[in-house]
Parts: C-alpha cells; structure tokens; sequence
C-alpha cells in the first residue's frame, strides 16, 4: 500500500485534506476514491505508528481521506545515530541524505567544513535545509519509517561544539591518522542503548585543526579499514554497521 508522509494530528475516524505535497503525490500515482493508503506524520508522538486511510475524494488541487486505523508499528533502529557530514558538492549530499535515512539516522547536521567544496549562506542555506529535509521524508516513505530524521542547519564544526547539545552520547570521527582503532572495537565501548554521534569530514576529509577540535570534545577516532572511501560512503558504511549489530 503506498505510504504518504502527512504532517499533521492523525486521529481514528479522522476526515481531513491532505497536505499539499501529500496530495500531489496521490494524484502522481493515479490513485482514485476508494483506494487504500497509508499515513504517518514523522514524530514519535501519541500515539506513534502508522495509520492506514481511504481515498474519498478528489479534486484539481485537493484530496480528502479518511482515516480508518491505527497500527502502533515503529522500524526505528534500537540505537538512535546523529550524523555530523561534511558537506559534498552536487548531488552526493542529496544521496547521503537519502541513504542515511534508509539506514535508520536519527538526525543529521550538515558540516561546513574547511575542505567542503559547495558553501552554504543565507537564503541559499535555508533552500537547502529544506530540500534535504524533503528528500529524508520522501526517503522515509519509500522504506518505512515512520520517523522522519531531523535534518539540521548547516554549521561549522565549532559551531556545533559550543551548542553541544549531545552530551552523553558516544563520539566518533571517521578518521585516516595513524594508529586510529577499528570500528568494531570502538563501539565495543558503548553502552546497549547509548546514542552515537559519527563524524565525517568532505571531499578531502576533515583538516588537521578539524580533527585535533573534534578530540578535545570527547570524539574518539575511527577506521573503516585500509581502503580510502569517498565522502559520501563512508558515513554509510559506519551507519550500515552499526545498524547490522
């Protein structure tokens, strides 16, 4: 059954509009009053899940439904992982963002780093934010989730630093320095249900000055193994391990 992403209070027995993205992707699929579809609206809220709904009317430019059940189902990852990306140029970011979602990151927050190749300011930063935070909805749909991860604006890494606000959880930096320990072994560390902060640097990694920053706040550096991955991937290997365990 095709699955929408519809930000707004979803109640049993509910009628309502969909929203105006919701419904053009209906209209996109060509469905028609009396098909079945199934909503959720990103959160965790009360109560979480998803809801299954019926087609009831459609217009030029709207869609009415109704809701007609609730599932308390969840495919969140029993870990939630924040994802600190450097930011790639063109596409690769709208692809990271993507595939992170699919693998079960909780948020991400793009990084300006020193080496990024693409620089984000002012109204240009702002349409961008809001692009990838579209495409982990979109993302969300295609593969089940039923939370969508917050896609947060972009920040240099000092930045982030100073508002810190993920204290408690374990930190790693994806890093190539020598004598940098395993993946594997650092999550050995980690608490059962304590949260992981991964951060990776852009085309070009993270500078040293980055990398020396990111120690003094607590992140631990990390291997991926002998082979130099691009920017783009290595953050889903690190995600796609750590959701296998």
């Amino acid at each position: 059954m095709p699955r929408f992403y519809c930000p707004v209070e979803l109640r049993t027995g509910a009628e309502l509009d969909l929203p105006a993205e919701a419904a053009r992707h209906v209209q996109v699929f060509r469905m028609q009053p009396g098909d079945g579809i199934t909503l959720f609206n990103g959160t965790a809220g009360v109560p979480a899940g998803e809801y299954a709904a019926t087609i009831m009317q459609m217009g030029r430019n709207h869609v009415s439904v109704r809701i007609d059940s609730h599932a308390a189902v969840e495919r969140e990852a029993a870990v939630a992982v924040h994802l600190l990306a450097g930011i790639t140029a063109g596409e690769r970011m709208e692809w990271l963002v993507e595939k992170a979602t699919e693998l079960g990151v909780a948020s991400i927050t793009p990084l300006e780093a020193e080496r990024s190749v693409m620089r984000l300011k002012g109204d240009r930063a702002t349409k961008r934010q809001e692009r990838w935070q579209s495409i982990a909805a979109s993302a969300c749909e295609q593969c089940g989730r039923n939370q969508v991860p917050v896609i947060h604006a972009p920040v240099d890494l000092a930045q982030w630093s100073r508002a810190d606000a993920l204290a408690g959880a374990q930190r790693l930096v994806l890093s190539l320095a020598e004598g940098t320990q395993p993946l594997p072994v650092a999550l050995q560390a980690r608490a059962a249900t304590q949260p992981v902060v991964f951060l990776s640097g852009p085309e070009g990694g993270l500078s040293l000055a980055e990398e020396a920053l990111a120690r003094t706040h607590g992140f631990a550096p990390v291997t991926l193994g002998a082979r130099v991955l691009r920017a783009e991937t290595a953050p889903l290997a690190a995600l796609a391990y750590l959701a296998a365990l």
